[in-house]
């Protein structure tokens, strides 16, 4: 069954289901895209391995199960004084520290597009899939996300940003742009610093965006639409997604939560 929403759904942005989803949309605009780019592109995956931090709570577990508490036997023994022959007595601890733990970090492996030249091999067009991790101020794959993205952009690759993420923090543009709460982002390298941006409203479909390649080969179409609903329908989440539960964080603004609630309604109606 398709998706309730005519664009992206936001309860997929659900931790519980975004890492299944963000793997299966990449591979899914790779095929889309392959078959469109002729014989001297291809588009492929691309691999980027950074680390998340993951908080201990109170009873020593954390986000990725329990950890093994090891307490050590530990014994206060005196020491001898090598110039004197003597024991030196250690001093008594007088006041026991509080345990604690370091954060654990578990490795995240986020996927991109990158359509290539065939033969040279020459990254011509990075697509950039955004994750919660690499909109995360302070977290380790923010910064790593925002070095490869400068780098990216003073280069000769084209860069097509794709943020299906409400929250989070947004990669930084220079002129404000409509608030909404999904965007793409264009930018050619020939047209630096112009930046081209598709605000998407919950209610509208994800739109069809350009894929630019190199001189004198046109652009290609890349069908957000087509290929979120195909990742949706293929990975069965109607089955598991309680849509009568409020969406992820964050909450959404009043108007976009009536208009969810009527949809979800009227879909509940029909199906009835």
């Amino acid at each position: 069954m398709p998706s309730p929403f005519p664009g992206m759904d936001p309860f997929l942005e659900d931790p519980e289901y975004w890492h299944g989803f963000h793997q299966d949309l990449a591979g899914e605009i790779r095929a889309q895209l392959n078959p469109r780019l002729g014989p001297r592109y291809r588009a492929e995956l691309g691999v980027t391995t950074t680390y998340e931090a993951v908080g201990v709570s109170g009873n020593g577990q954390s986000g990725v199960g329990t950890k093994r508490r090891f307490v050590p036997d530990v014994a206060l023994l005196p020491s001898r004084d090598t110039t004197s022959g003597e024991v030196a007595v250690a001093p008594k601890v007088t006041r026991a520290p509080i345990l604690s733990e370091v954060p654990d970090e578990v490795e995240r492996k986020l996927l991109s597009v990158e359509v290539r030249e065939a033969g040279t091999h020459r990254l011509v067009t990075a697509i950039e899939i955004l994750s919660p991790i690499n909109k995360q101020p302070g977290a380790r794959a923010y910064e790593e996300y925002l070095h490869k993205r400068q780098a990216l952009l003073r280069s000769w690759v084209h860069l097509l940003e794709l943020d299906l993420l409400r929250g989070g923090l947004r990669p930084p543009v220079a002129r404000p742009v409509p608030e909404a709460p999904y965007y793409v982002g264009l930018s050619r390298a020939e047209r630096r610093p112009t930046l081209e941006v598709w605000p998407i409203a919950l209610w509208e479909p994800l739109p069809v965006v350009p894929v630019p390649l190199l001189e004198p080969d046109p652009d290609v179409p890349l069908d957000l639409q087509e290929a979120v609903a195909s990742v949706y329908r293929r990975g069965a989440y109607e089955r598991d997604i309680a849509y009568h539960r409020p969406v992820p964080p964050p909450a959404l603004p009043p108007d976009e939560e009536r208009w969810m609630r009527d949809l979800l309604m009227e879909g509940n109606s029909e199906g009835a």
